[in-house]
């Protein structure tokens, strides 16, 4: 078995869906992300020392390590807040998703021009 694929996994929110798909719809155009699955949560964080409640859009941004840097810019620049979370970890994904993220990243090693999109139940792995 091939070894597992290095990748890197990012949360950012934003302040709703329509923001959320057009944030999401440029990483993957620049290539900066191969998958951007949306979740709708309800935040609740200290803001200027008051309590806040939010309900946003979670975004969790899939990519490998080598994009990191250029994936916190691009959100820096396209990002809806003055301080967009920002929160990063490393994973591994082994057999045929891992080999797909690669070839989604034209910066990664193995990757090259994104893929069209596929239809349903046309065997392209799922988010």
């Amino acid at each position: 078995m091939p070894p597992p694929t290095p990748l890197s996994l990012v949360l950012t929110t934003e302040a709703d869906r329509e923001r959320a798909e057009s944030l999401a719809r440029e990483l993957l155009e620049r290539g900066l992300v191969a998958c951007a699955s949306l979740h709708p949560v309800v935040s609740h964080y200290r803001w200027q020392g008051r309590l806040e409640r939010s309900e946003e859009v979670q975004l969790l941004l899939k990519t490998t390590p080598a994009q990191l840097e250029e994936l916190c810019r691009a959100l820096g620049e396209l990002h809806s807040y003055d301080t967009p979370e920002w929160i990063h970890w490393t994973a591994a994904s082994d057999g045929p998703y891992g080999r797909w993220l690669l070839e989604q990243l034209p910066l990664s090693p193995g990757g090259g021009p994104p893929a069209p999109a596929g239809t349903p139940g046309d065997g392209d792995p799922a988010g």
